[in-house]
Parts: C-alpha cells; structure tokens; sequence
C-alpha cells in the first residue's frame, strides 16, 4: 500500500502542475472594466490552484481502485473485512474543513472590500421585467433621470438598488465581475466603480420565462463630464415633454426597453418598431380596429406575431400586471402616436397557428 500510495502521489504531482498552468493561462473572463475585478479574478486563480490538484488526487485515486481492486475471474462474495482507520478519517475531513473555512474567509473579505461604502456614491435604481431593464438615476440638481441603457461615469462609485415587476432576475454585467439577483418583492444591492470607458452588456443570468435570451442591454462607460452633460440633456428633455400617463406606463413597464418608439425616446429592436403602426395594422389584421389591435397585442402577444419576431419574446403576462385602466390609457397614448413612419419599416404579421 506505502508503494500504491507513492506511485499515485507521482502521478499527481506530475498531472497537477501542467493542468493547474493550462487552467491558469485560460482566459476565463472578458476584459475587465471595475476596480474590483482584479480582485475577483485573483481569487478565481486561487481556487484553480487549489481545485485542479484536488481534482486529479481524487480522479487518480478513483481509477487506482478500480483498476487494482476490480473483480477478476474466479471471484466470489466478499473480499475480506477490514476495519476503518480512525486518523485517516479525521485527517480527510479536518483537510476539506480547513481549505473550504479558508477560501470563505478570503472570499469575504473580496466581497466585503467591494461592498464598502465610499463618498460620492452615485444611486442608480433597476428595474427589471420580462425582458428588459428600466434605470433611474437619482442624481443631486434635479429630478430622477430614466433610461433604458445604462449610463455611467469612469471612476466614480454607483451603487445598484435592484427590484423586480415580475419573477426572479440576475443582474450581470461580466466586465464589472458583479452578479446579484433581483427577487420580487425585495430591493437587492449591489456596487461597482467602473474605471475603464467602453460599452459592455447588462445581461439576465436567471431563467426568467421564454424571452429570457433577448434580456441584455448596453451599459456604457464615459467620462465624467461626458456624463453631467448627458444628465443635463436628459432633463431638458424631461422638462419640455407634455407629461403622459401613456408614456409613463410604456417606459415604466420596460416597453421601451424593446420596442422603437420616437415619441418615447426609444430606439430598442428586440421588439417590432411602433413608429408608423397606425399606417400598416391594417394590413396585419383588418378585422380589429387599431385599438384592438393594440390591446390584443399588449394582453395576448402570441396571437399575432410580426415576422421576423420570435413568438415568445414578449411577455404574456401584462393583463395581469397593468390594470384595465392602465392597457386603457397606454392603448390610447400608442393609437396617437405611432402614426408616424419615421422609425424603420415594420413587417407584416402572421398567425401564431393556423389562418386567420
């Protein structure tokens, strides 16, 4: 047994060194963008380091006693009984104890350093909904600012208050190394500090229903006065616009997350575009009027579905989230103004099944 227990510490010394190295020179992450991702990364080194040794010990060990203790031709009933070594078991439990006790220390203290509350901290509230995000930036000067992308300011902390319409969601912005999840009814947090100008992606990491796929939008990374003027323009905008209870509703509920809609200020695609609607719902389907076309679309989207659209992409569950006042009032806010074709051309519907 000494020499079966010399042989298989050979083999992983020498299989663990080579394959630690290749799992190390793996580039598992992209490029990062926050002041915390060197941190995360060193610590995901760290657990490779440990991980690909206890790997191969384990896997080597498996396959030496297959191999030496496998039952040969000739063989009956049982091998002989043994008796269990009480200082092999408290060491191989007292090992796993000591290395998992130590890996969570050190975790915590990555997490914790992150988690750590700094002056100048920028409030940006998320709102997640099958499928898309909707922010809201509470900045000093004025009132709260919405979008539908995320925009933030290089080197600056900003700290997410994360809260979901609907069923759980995963923040994850994998160039920031932060992932949090939203849950219903509770408000989730979580910080970054970004320190590298770019455009990255806001991506759902939790099954959230059919559409979940098309769940990402853009998170862009620009200096700070970059950033003021974009919150100065923002509100300008905010103050010259009629206020709109049917806008409120479309941007509230993650609408323009997805769909084009100049009167909106959105220019997502995920959706079919709502610009010029008015002009070509007839010839989608010419028994409803418009405003039943555009409130069997809000409460049943899979019974009409624009081509080149996925039939699931929508959520199917807004005739349970929005009152019967609120589908009145934003059918009415998108018969008035999706009659202009100023956005791009939207194509024709088809059936969900069957002719229609």
């Amino acid at each position: 047994m000494r020499k079966a227990a010399l042989q298989m510490g050979v083999i992983v010394l020498v299989a663990s060194v080579p394959l630690t190295a290749v799992a190390l020179l793996i580039d598992w992450f992209p490029e990062p963008a926050s002041t915390a991702a060197d941190d995360v990364d060193l610590l995901y080194d760290v657990l490779l380091i440990i991980s690909v040794p206890i790997f191969v010990l384990v896997m080597t060990v498996v396959i030496y006693t297959v191999v030496r203790f496998r039952a040969r031709p000739g063989d009956e009933g049982d091998g002989q009984p043994i008796h269990g070594n009480v200082r092999l078991e408290i060491v191989w439990v007292a090992i796993p104890t000591v290395l998992v006790t130590a890996i969570s220390a050190y975790a915590w203290v990555v997490l914790d350093n992150q988690e750590d509350e700094r002056p100048d901290t920028m409030q940006v509230n998320v709102r997640a909904g099958q499928f898309a995000w909707r922010f809201e930036y509470l900045e000093r000067g004025g009132p709260p600012v919405r979008s539908n992308e995320l925009y933030l300011p290089k080197g600056r902390p900003v700290e997410f208050s994360l809260r979901s319409v609907d069923v759980i969601h995963s923040f994850w912005v994998p160039e920031f190394r932060i992932k949090q999840d939203v849950v219903p009814g509770i408000v989730t947090k979580t910080q970054t500090i970004p320190d590298r100008e770019g455009d990255y992606n806001v991506v759902c990491a939790e099954l959230c229903g059919l559409g979940h796929s098309t769940m990402r939008q853009q998170v862009h990374v620009i200096g700070r006065e970059r950033f003021a003027g974009w919150i100065d323009s923002r509100r300008r905008v905010l103050a010259a616009a009629t206020p709109e209870p049917g806008r409120e509703i479309f941007t509230s509920y993650g609408c323009a997350g997805c769909h084009t809609l100049q009167d909106a200020g959105s220019a997502a695609d995920t959706g079919p575009s709502l610009d010029g609607l008015a002009e070509v719902y007839d010839k989608r389907n010419p028994r409803l009027s418009l405003r039943d076309y555009i409130r069997q679309s809000t409460v049943d989207p899979q019974a009409l579905v624009v081509r080149g659209f996925r039939p699931d992409g929508m959520p199917a569950n807004y005739g349970e989230q929005l009152s019967r006042a609120e589908i009145d009032t934003l059918t009415e806010y998108l018969a008035r103004t999706s009659g202009s074709s100023s956005g791009r051309e939207t194509a024709g519907l088809r059936p969900a099944s069957g002719p229609r």
